[in-house]
Parts: C-alpha cells; sequence; structure tokens
C-alpha cells in the first residue's frame, strides 16, 4: 500500500491510512533512507500495509491493486456505484482503463473520454459502451446518450481542468462527481449552478481503505484476461528509458517494469 503512515491514530485505525497527518519519516527510522524507492528490487514497508495476495495471483495482476484499479476502486466505491448507474470516465490512462474496469465489474453503463485512439479503443475492449473524443459538442453527446438527464455518476482520472468542468456539466442533478486525477492547475467551481442549484456531491480520492485489499484483489482474481488487457507492456528494469517513452506515446496502457529482469 502506498506512503508511510503512523499505523496508530484515528485514520490509520479506520482504515484511511492513505490521508494520515503523521507520516513516517523513514529516512531518520532507517537512519539513511534505503528503501523508499519504487522502482528497485526491493522496498521497506511495515508489514501492514503488506496485504497478501493469494498463490492464483501473478506478482503482475497484484500489482494492479495499487495504482492500476486502486484509485477508482476507492472512488466508485464511495459514490456507490451500481449496476443501475450511468459512469463517465475521463481520462484512460492506466488509472481511468482501470475505472473502465471496476466500474464495469460493478455492472454500470460506462461512456469514456479521452483523445488519445489508443486508449479510447481499449477502454471499449474493456467493456464502455462508448469512448468519446473531448470537445465542444462532448456534453450534448452524453446527454444525448442519457436522455437528457446526464450521467448518475462522473470519475476523472485524468487531472484536466477542462475534464473536470466536464465532469461537473454532464453529470445530471443531485449525481456525483470523484476526482482521482492529480492537478496543480485551478478548476473553476461555481457554488450556486454547480453546487446549490444542481445538488451535486464532488469527491477527492486518493485510494483506497486498507479493509478493502481483499474485495481489489477478490476481482483481479475472478478476471485474469481483463488484467492482462489492463497490462499492455512489460520491461525488465534495464530498458526502463524505452518503457518511459512508449508511456509518453499514449500507445499503451499499464506498463509494468520487472526489476528481476535484465534485457
Amino acid at each position: 500500500m502506498p506512503g508511510y503512515p503512523c499505523g496508530i491514530c484515528r485514520l490509520c485505525l479506520s482504515g484511511e491510512y492513505i490521508h494520515c497527518e503523521q507520516m513516517v519519516d523513514v529516512s531518520a527510522f532507517t537512519e539513511g533512507g534505503e528503501g523508499q524507492a519504487t522502482m528497485a528490487q526491493y522496498l521497506l514497508k511495515p508489514d501492514w500495509l503488506l496485504p497478501k495476495i493469494s498463490d492464483s495471483i501473478s506478482f503482475d495482476h497484484g500489482s494492479l491493486a495499487c495504482c492500476g484499479l486502486g484509485p477508482s476502486f476507492g472512488a466508485l466505491h464511495r459514490m456507490e456505484v451500481t449496476a443501475l448507474d450511468t459512469v463517465l470516465i475521463t481520462g484512460l490512462g492506466p488509472v481511468g482503463l482501470g475505472g473502465v474496469i471496476n466500474a464495469v465489474y460493478r455492472g454500470a453503463r460506462v461512456i469514456a473520454v479521452d483523445g488519445q485512439p489508443w486508449r479510447a479503443q481499449r477502454a471499449l475492449d474493456l467493456g464502455a459502451e462508448v469512448a468519446l473524443v473531448p470537445d465542444d459538442t462532448t456534453p450534448e453527446t452524453i446527454r444525448d446518450l442519457t436522455d437528457g438527464k446526464g450521467v448518475h455518476k462522473a470519475l476523472d482520472c485524468s487531472g484536466n481542468v477542462a475534464a473536470h468542468r466536464l465532469c461537473i456539466d454532464a453529470t445530471r442533478r443531485r449525481g456525483q462527481v470523484a476526482f482521482v486525477g492529480e492537478c496543480s492547475d485551478e478548476t473553476s467551481i461555481r457554488i450556486s449552478p454547480d453546487m446549490i442549484r444542481k445538488g451535486l456531491t464532488l469527491v477527492g480520492s486518493w485510494h483506497y481503505n486498507r479493509r478493502d485489499a481483499e474485495a481489489i484483489l477478490r476481482i483481479i482474481e475472478e478476471r485474469p484476461t481483463v488484467m492482462d488487457q489492463l497490462i499492455s507492456h512489460t520491461f525488465p528494469m534495464t530498458d526502463v528509458q524505452q518503457a518511459f517513452e512508449l508511456q509518453s506515446t499514449g500507445d499503451c496502457a499499464k506498463v509494468l517494469l520487472h526489476p528481476w529482469e535484465t534485457s
């Protein structure tokens, strides 16, 4: 699980460790900081942040419980997405594609939005009903697809201000919008038309509750072929530059590095 939370505060004990305000200083704890790197053969973690994976789940698939399926799992769970919902997902990188998987698993109808053709097609392959290219007509298209009302719930995985605005505008009255894509820019939220008149609920979601680790691992175990579609490429650690160059093109889903392999 991400981070180095304290493990003893109210948030950690409730499973919401990701929001811990008393993160451990690993450098001080280890007297040198070894073990923090994520692109390394070994990583030092407290044992309670290491959920066990069953023997039937590969390391590649198990890794998707973190920043593959993890962010959207927490957001969709918090919004209580069900098979009665139409869900808009903006941004179809690895996290957004993971969101498609999670929403489809819950039985929801998925409308996906991304301007990158490769990823739009992969969203369709994973069960999205439609994948739209974002432009000035996208809000109207979404309304046409939802009897003029808008989607029940929306999830932004892009961290893009225009996508934030689309999620807010395309969600129906009394709907919910969750944001998991990090963003340093400012998104304009209009309190009266967005919040008061529409009655929207806006949710910020970073990861998922620790107690739900077993549930997300069960999804991974039940859908191995779907997990194979989410992992589009694997590279040995020695080819990390090639992996980054591929990822920058957008013609990929989740790209994994194998620290135990060499080219």
